[in-house]
């Protein structure tokens, strides 16, 4: 090919991508013209649909477009992120992605539908969600050193609940044991709500669960709380001490966690602004009063953060799935 050729071929080239950034940078200016769907990969009434319905409604007021909440539920959130993941990458389908779908199911499912980090841009972390260890009152401990020295006694017996197999319920109960010695079995839920009720009835003495939804039976002294499992103190219970505070566990936090992803390819203009705008939404006053009733603290974050706490969060979660030999198909 002579060089003139070459010359006005790379030409062409460079020009077609030039009109493709300029169109890409006035989609940008024009978003959004619609409204946006936003992905909920759990049923509805749950913390993450509940606190994600918040946002979408403010995250509306200050676009100017409706945000529509989806909710796609099953395979722990897998159905409704893999939904996001294949959806056209133009700021109109967004994912409220959490814990499980961004850092634990990774490892605990042998097959996954998508790539957490490969198929997604991260926007912004949204919040953080407090954990609280709980027993039933008929055991007979007020601290979680208690409850460690009392589950090695010969004879006695805990079994610990959860949410599911692989939830993070679930996965916080593993990381005690592993990291306290605290002797206890696991029998896994469909869900919080009936875990709960068996822990009240005595069927099961400890669990991990949400601290909002866990408020109402400690206040009535139905479950008695030992720690929160977060890295603070929450401001529901500001009584009780840390996991890694009660027994001396540096690093220990099992604080559940929620953010904002597009997939991948969605233009840069476009998520910054949807960055800016979900920033802006978790320093509003109604916004963190809201949160703080739910026992989560807002959380705005630069992509950047969000990124790098997501790949710490995969390799502190990985560790904890394969110690505990869990698995899903």
């Amino acid at each position: 090919m002579h060089w003139t050729t070459r010359f006005s071929t790379a030409r062409r080239a460079l020009l077609a991508l030039a009109f493709l950034g300029l169109a890409a940078g006035a989609h940008a200016q024009d978003y959004p013209s619609k409204p946006i769907r936003l992905v909920i990969p759990y049923a509805p009434g749950g913390a993450t649909d509940i606190l994600g319905r918040s946002i979408a409604q403010k995250l509306g007021e200050l676009l100017g477009q409706p945000v529509i909440v989806e909710n796609k539920g099953g395979a722990g959130g897998n159905i409704g992120a893999d939904l996001v993941a294949k959806a056209a990458p133009d700021g109109y389908t967004l994912l409220m992605g959490t814990i499980g779908t961004h850092a634990i199911n990774p490892s605990l499912y042998q097959k996954m539908p998508f790539d957490p980090v490969r198929d997604f841009v991260p926007v912004s972390l949204v919040l953080t969600n407090q954990l609280v260890l709980l027993v039933n009152p008929g055991v007979p401990v007020k601290t979680v050193g208690e409850l460690v020295t009392y589950s090695q006694q010969p004879g006695v017996d805990l079994y610990f609940g959860s949410a599911g197999n692989g939830s993070s319920h679930h996965l916080s109960g593993e990381l005690l044991k592993s990291r306290s010695g605290l002797k206890m079995t696991h029998v896994p839920y469909k869900g919080s709500g009936p875990a709960v009720a068996d822990l009240m009835a005595g069927q099961i003495q400890v669990l991990f669960s949400d601290i909002a939804g866990a408020l109402p039976y400690t206040q009535s002294g139905k479950l008695r709380p030992l720690a929160v499992g977060g890295s603070s103190r929450s401001a529901l219970m500001p009584e009780l001490p840390t996991v890694a505070e009660a027994l001396n566990l540096p690093g220990f936090d099992v604080s559940a966690w929620m953010g904002i992803f597009a997939p991948a390819g969605t233009p840069q203009p476009i998520v910054t602004r949807l960055n800016r705008a979900i920033v802006e939404i978790t320093r509003m006053p109604d916004i963190i009063g809201k949160f703080a009733a739910l026992g989560a603290e807002p959380i705005g974050s630069t992509q950047e953060q969000f990124a790098s706490h997501i790949q710490a969060e995969l390799v502190k979660w990985n560790k904890i799935v394969t110690d505990a030999h869990v698995t899903i198909n």
